[in-house]
Protein backbone atom coordinates (compact mmCIF):
# COMPACT_ATOMS: atom_id res chain seq x y z
CA UNK A 1 0.00 0.00 0.00
CA UNK A 2 1.36 3.41 -1.00
CA UNK A 3 0.02 6.95 -0.87
CA UNK A 4 0.09 8.91 -4.10
CA UNK A 5 -1.05 12.46 -4.81
CA UNK A 6 -3.60 12.19 -7.59
CA UNK A 7 -5.60 15.45 -7.41
CA UNK A 8 -3.94 18.84 -7.81
CA UNK A 9 -4.97 21.90 -5.83
CA UNK A 10 -7.20 23.42 -8.47
CA UNK A 11 -9.17 20.23 -9.10
CA UNK A 12 -9.87 19.86 -5.39
CA UNK A 13 -10.91 23.50 -4.99
CA UNK A 14 -12.98 23.31 -8.19
CA UNK A 15 -14.96 20.45 -6.72
CA UNK A 16 -15.76 22.23 -3.45
CA UNK A 17 -16.29 25.65 -5.05
CA UNK A 18 -18.78 23.99 -7.38
CA UNK A 19 -20.64 22.46 -4.44
CA UNK A 20 -20.91 25.88 -2.78
CA UNK A 21 -21.86 27.73 -5.97
CA UNK A 22 -24.66 25.28 -6.83
CA UNK A 23 -25.98 25.60 -3.28
CA UNK A 24 -25.94 29.40 -3.60
CA UNK A 25 -27.64 29.22 -6.99
CA UNK A 26 -30.42 27.08 -5.52
CA UNK A 27 -30.84 29.21 -2.40
CA UNK A 28 -30.79 32.53 -4.28
CA UNK A 29 -33.44 31.56 -6.81
CA UNK A 30 -35.68 30.04 -4.12
CA UNK A 31 -35.43 33.28 -2.09
CA UNK A 32 -35.86 35.55 -5.11
CA UNK A 33 -32.36 37.00 -4.76
CA UNK A 34 -31.81 37.38 -8.49
CA UNK A 35 -28.68 39.55 -8.27
CA UNK A 36 -26.96 36.96 -6.07
CA UNK A 37 -28.17 34.27 -8.48
CA UNK A 38 -26.51 36.01 -11.41
CA UNK A 39 -23.28 36.64 -9.51
CA UNK A 40 -23.10 32.98 -8.44
CA UNK A 41 -23.82 31.99 -12.03
CA UNK A 42 -20.96 34.08 -13.38
CA UNK A 43 -18.64 32.64 -10.72
CA UNK A 44 -19.68 29.15 -11.81
CA UNK A 45 -19.11 30.11 -15.45
CA UNK A 46 -15.52 31.15 -14.72
CA UNK A 47 -15.05 27.97 -12.72
CA UNK A 48 -16.32 25.58 -15.39
CA UNK A 49 -14.48 27.30 -18.28
CA UNK A 50 -11.23 27.10 -16.31
CA UNK A 51 -11.90 23.42 -15.56
CA UNK A 52 -12.38 22.67 -19.25
CA UNK A 53 -9.16 24.46 -20.17
CA UNK A 54 -7.31 22.71 -17.36
CA UNK A 55 -8.74 19.49 -18.71
CA UNK A 56 -6.62 20.03 -21.82
CA UNK A 57 -3.38 21.43 -20.37
CA UNK A 58 -3.50 20.30 -16.75
CA UNK A 59 -2.57 17.32 -14.61
CA UNK A 60 -2.89 13.76 -15.87
CA UNK A 61 -5.90 13.07 -13.65
CA UNK A 62 -7.52 16.37 -14.70
CA UNK A 63 -7.46 15.59 -18.42
CA UNK A 64 -10.81 15.40 -20.16
CA UNK A 65 -9.45 12.61 -22.34
CA UNK A 66 -9.15 10.47 -19.21
CA UNK A 67 -12.93 10.64 -18.78
CA UNK A 68 -13.60 8.77 -22.01
CA UNK A 69 -14.20 5.04 -21.61
CA UNK A 70 -15.79 2.38 -23.77
CA UNK A 71 -19.11 0.86 -22.66
CA UNK A 72 -17.26 -2.44 -22.18
CA UNK A 73 -14.77 -0.92 -19.72
CA UNK A 74 -17.59 0.82 -17.83
CA UNK A 75 -19.57 -2.42 -17.35
CA UNK A 76 -16.37 -4.24 -16.43
CA UNK A 77 -15.57 -1.63 -13.76
CA UNK A 78 -19.10 -1.89 -12.36
CA UNK A 79 -18.85 -5.67 -12.19
CA UNK A 80 -15.29 -5.85 -10.85
CA UNK A 81 -14.13 -2.50 -9.40
CA UNK A 82 -10.40 -1.90 -9.70
CA UNK A 83 -8.00 0.80 -8.61
CA UNK A 84 -7.51 3.85 -10.79
CA UNK A 85 -5.36 6.93 -10.38
CA UNK A 86 -8.17 9.34 -11.16
CA UNK A 87 -11.85 8.78 -11.75
CA UNK A 88 -13.03 5.24 -12.33
CA UNK A 89 -14.88 4.49 -15.57
CA UNK A 90 -18.34 4.85 -13.94
CA UNK A 91 -17.13 7.92 -12.05
CA UNK A 92 -15.93 9.45 -15.32
CA UNK A 93 -19.44 9.02 -16.75
CA UNK A 94 -20.84 10.90 -13.78
CA UNK A 95 -18.35 13.72 -14.28
CA UNK A 96 -19.29 14.02 -17.96
CA UNK A 97 -22.98 14.12 -17.03
CA UNK A 98 -22.29 16.92 -14.54
CA UNK A 99 -20.32 18.87 -17.15
CA UNK A 100 -23.19 18.60 -19.63
CA UNK A 101 -25.83 19.58 -17.07
CA UNK A 102 -23.86 22.52 -15.66
CA UNK A 103 -22.91 23.87 -19.09
CA UNK A 104 -26.54 23.54 -20.19
CA UNK A 105 -27.63 25.40 -17.06
CA UNK A 106 -25.14 28.20 -17.62
CA UNK A 107 -25.85 28.69 -21.32
CA UNK A 108 -29.63 28.63 -20.84
CA UNK A 109 -29.28 31.09 -17.96
CA UNK A 110 -27.29 33.50 -20.11
CA UNK A 111 -30.18 33.54 -22.61
CA UNK A 112 -33.05 33.60 -20.08
CA UNK A 113 -35.35 36.52 -19.34
CA UNK A 114 -38.35 37.20 -17.11
CA UNK A 115 -39.69 39.60 -19.74
CA UNK A 116 -39.81 42.48 -17.26
CA UNK A 117 -36.67 43.45 -15.39
CA UNK A 118 -34.12 40.65 -15.59
CA UNK A 119 -32.36 39.49 -18.73
CA UNK A 120 -29.39 37.20 -19.20
CA UNK A 121 -26.51 38.92 -21.02
CA UNK A 122 -27.13 36.92 -24.21
CA UNK A 123 -30.91 37.40 -24.28
CA UNK A 124 -30.61 40.53 -26.42
CA UNK A 125 -28.94 38.52 -29.18
CA UNK A 126 -31.54 35.75 -29.56
CA UNK A 127 -35.17 35.52 -30.58
CA UNK A 128 -38.12 35.50 -28.20
CA UNK A 129 -38.73 31.82 -29.03
CA UNK A 130 -35.15 31.02 -28.05
CA UNK A 131 -35.61 32.93 -24.79
CA UNK A 132 -38.79 30.99 -24.01
CA UNK A 133 -36.97 27.72 -24.71
CA UNK A 134 -34.01 28.84 -22.55
CA UNK A 135 -36.35 29.70 -19.67
CA UNK A 136 -38.01 26.28 -19.90
CA UNK A 137 -34.72 24.43 -20.21
CA UNK A 138 -33.11 26.39 -17.35
CA UNK A 139 -35.84 25.31 -14.95
CA UNK A 140 -36.09 21.70 -16.14
CA UNK A 141 -32.32 21.16 -16.29
CA UNK A 142 -31.81 22.35 -12.72
CA UNK A 143 -34.29 19.74 -11.48
CA UNK A 144 -32.34 17.08 -13.40
CA UNK A 145 -29.10 18.44 -11.91
CA UNK A 146 -30.52 18.04 -8.40
CA UNK A 147 -31.40 14.40 -9.11
CA UNK A 148 -27.88 13.84 -10.46
CA UNK A 149 -26.41 15.33 -7.29
CA UNK A 150 -28.55 12.99 -5.20
CA UNK A 151 -27.32 10.01 -7.22
CA UNK A 152 -23.73 11.22 -6.82
CA UNK A 153 -24.08 11.49 -3.03
CA UNK A 154 -25.61 8.01 -2.91
CA UNK A 155 -22.67 6.61 -4.91
CA UNK A 156 -20.20 8.27 -2.51
CA UNK A 157 -21.97 6.64 0.45
CA UNK A 158 -21.90 3.22 -1.24
CA UNK A 159 -18.18 3.55 -2.04
CA UNK A 160 -17.50 4.65 1.54
CA UNK A 161 -19.22 1.52 2.84
CA UNK A 162 -17.01 -0.49 0.50
CA UNK A 163 -13.93 1.13 2.04
CA UNK A 164 -13.18 3.73 -0.63
CA UNK A 165 -13.18 7.23 0.97
CA UNK A 166 -13.73 9.37 -2.13
CA UNK A 167 -14.43 12.54 -0.14
CA UNK A 168 -11.18 12.22 1.79
CA UNK A 169 -9.22 11.88 -1.44
CA UNK A 170 -10.83 15.04 -2.82
CA UNK A 171 -9.83 16.90 0.36
CA UNK A 172 -6.27 15.66 0.77
CA UNK A 173 -5.56 15.07 -2.91
CA UNK A 174 -4.05 11.66 -2.15
CA UNK A 175 -5.12 8.06 -2.59
CA UNK A 176 -3.85 4.85 -1.05
CA UNK A 177 -3.02 2.47 -3.87
CA UNK A 178 -1.72 -1.05 -4.10
CA UNK A 179 1.14 -0.13 -6.38
CA UNK A 180 4.78 -0.98 -6.96
CA UNK A 181 7.62 1.51 -6.39
CA UNK A 182 7.62 2.83 -9.94
CA UNK A 183 3.92 3.72 -9.74
CA UNK A 184 4.36 5.24 -6.30
CA UNK A 185 7.04 7.58 -7.62
CA UNK A 186 4.99 8.58 -10.66
CA UNK A 187 4.01 12.24 -10.74
CA UNK A 188 0.48 12.62 -12.04
CA UNK A 189 -0.24 16.18 -10.89
CA UNK A 190 1.09 19.53 -12.05
CA UNK A 191 1.44 22.84 -10.17
CA UNK A 192 -2.00 24.40 -10.47
CA UNK A 193 -1.00 28.09 -10.60
CA UNK A 194 -1.78 28.33 -14.36
CA UNK A 195 -5.34 27.21 -13.64
CA UNK A 196 -5.69 29.81 -10.89
CA UNK A 197 -4.33 32.50 -13.23
CA UNK A 198 -6.92 31.57 -15.86
CA UNK A 199 -9.70 31.47 -13.27
CA UNK A 200 -8.85 34.85 -11.75
CA UNK A 201 -8.50 36.42 -15.20
CA UNK A 202 -11.96 35.17 -16.19
CA UNK A 203 -13.44 36.41 -12.92
CA UNK A 204 -11.95 39.89 -13.41
CA UNK A 205 -13.26 39.97 -16.99
CA UNK A 206 -16.75 39.01 -15.83
CA UNK A 207 -16.70 41.48 -12.93
CA UNK A 208 -16.12 44.36 -15.33
CA UNK A 209 -18.58 43.15 -17.96
CA UNK A 210 -21.60 40.89 -17.38
CA UNK A 211 -21.36 40.79 -13.57
CA UNK A 212 -20.89 44.51 -13.09
CA UNK A 213 -24.59 45.42 -12.87
CA UNK A 214 -25.76 42.62 -10.53
CA UNK A 215 -22.73 43.23 -8.29
CA UNK A 216 -23.62 46.92 -8.09
CA UNK A 217 -27.20 46.10 -7.05
CA UNK A 218 -26.04 43.40 -4.67
CA UNK A 219 -23.70 45.68 -2.73
CA UNK A 220 -25.67 48.93 -3.01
Amino acid sequence: MTTLKVWDGFIRCFHWFLVVSIAVLYFSIEEGMIELHFVAGFFTLALIVTRLIWGVIGSKTARLSGLLHSPKSIFKALKSPSESLGHSAPGSCMVIVFFILIITQLVSGLMSSDGILTDGPLAQYVSSDTIDFANWLHELNFDILLYAIGLHVLAIIVYRIKGKPLVKAMITGSKELKADDSEAKAKVTKPSWPAWLIFISLLVLLVFTWAKEPLTYLFS
